[in-house]
């Protein structure tokens, strides 16, 4: 498949941020709860961690929108980062913050080129993102990027939506738009990147990440992922 030019790919990218910018507050208010899966992940691996690292870790949620999933973070992690390429998105997750009394550190960035360290995140969450970044290039290097911060132990839980999702009736994975209804009925195009479950484990496996298991639940296909470096076996 031939790349996308670098500029056409900047375009498109500054054109999701624009998008959720333009529904952020709508689209929050619809973002009340954790989904069980994330909460499971978080409360798995936290455990799994916080005695090895005597309660220092640094959790990461990415694409976080309103912070619904770095709230559960907070309540393991020491330290939290919440990463949106919208601002608009931010100032939800920040008022939320506020509101329900815990602490992350926002920061607006691009999740294909994270601001941050390598080998500095224990606990990721990486949920209804990765397809929202409109090309193929954009989708493999922020894999590769989570990769590279998730820190030796440290382990990461991506999601996308599928081509299991009653929604549609493709087998195969393809680009298309889904409307976002605005109150007074304005629609506004949602840029998604629909994966079949088998792009979706072989775009995995083609990142610097380590695949240690995955699932379809609920239309989405779900990976909990280590860094390169980790040597765990993979779960059949």
């Amino acid at each position: 498949m031939a790349e996308e030019h670098p500029r056409a790919d900047t375009s498109r990218r500054v054109a999701v941020r624009d998008t959720y910018d333009r529904i952020a507050t709508h689209f929050a208010a619809t973002r009340e709860y954790a989904w069980p899966e994330v909460e499971t992940f978080v409360e798995t691996h936290a455990n799994e961690l916080e005695p090895a690292v005597d309660d220092s870790l640094t959790g990461l949620d990415l694409g976080c929108g309103n912070c619904r999933h770095a709230e559960l973070l907070a309540g393991h992690c020491k330290r939290v980062v919440g990463l949106d390429v919208s601002r608009g998105l931010l100032e939800t997750g920040r008022e939320r913050a506020r509101e329900h009394g815990f602490a992350v550190a926002l920061c607006q960035g691009d999740a294909a080129r994270l601001p941050l360290a390598a080998n500095s995140v224990d606990i990721a969450v990486y949920v209804a993102t990765l397809h929202h970044l409109p090309t193929q290039r954009a989708r493999r290097d922020s894999l590769d990027e989570l990769a590279r911060v998730l820190a030796p132990d440290g382990r990461a839980l991506v999601s996308a939506w599928s081509t299991a999702h009653d929604k549609f009736d493709e087998t195969d994975g393809f680009d298309t738009t889904i409307e976002w209804t605005l109150p007074g009925g304005e629609p506004v195009d949602r840029f998604y990147h629909i994966y079949s479950p088998e792009e979706f484990d072989a775009a995995l496996e083609a990142s610097a990440l380590e695949v240690l298991e995955w699932e379809v639940s609920s239309g989405n296909c779900y990976a909990t992922v280590a860094g390169a470096a980790d040597s765990s076996p993979r779960a059949e």
